[in-house]
């Protein structure tokens, strides 16, 4: 899996409230294709229109995980809008992702 970047229906003028994501993936691990799985499915039920999500697979990307100053995978970072916040794990746990985002469940 080499670096793969998603902009869904991204578009920073519509409402000024746009997310961009970075995940931190090692490979086709099962941690990892959770952790994509879930994001994925949060950010269209939540951030739909209003994100753009970078997947980096730190096998292929060796470098960007050494920048990140990364201590365990997978890895969500929360670029913008700030603050950067970070989170471990498959993100199977949609009510902590959401707090770490900021934003309201539904």
């Amino acid at each position: 899996m080499s670096e793969l970047r998603q902009a869904h229906e991204f578009d920073e003028d519509k409402d000024g409230g746009s997310y961009v994501l970075r995940l931190l993936v090692t490979g086709a691990s099962p941690n990892s294709t959770r952790a994509i799985s879930n994001l994925k499915e949060i950010c269209e039920t939540h951030l739909k229109g209003k994100y753009e999500l970078e997947i980096v697979d730190v096998y292929q990307q060796p470098f960007i995980a050494e920048s990140e100053q990364i201590i365990a995978l997978p890895l969500l970072i929360k670029k913008s809008p700030l603050p950067q916040k970070r989170m471990i794990g498959d993100m199977s746990d949609i009510e902590k992702v959401l707090r770490s985002l900021s934003l309201p469940a539904k």
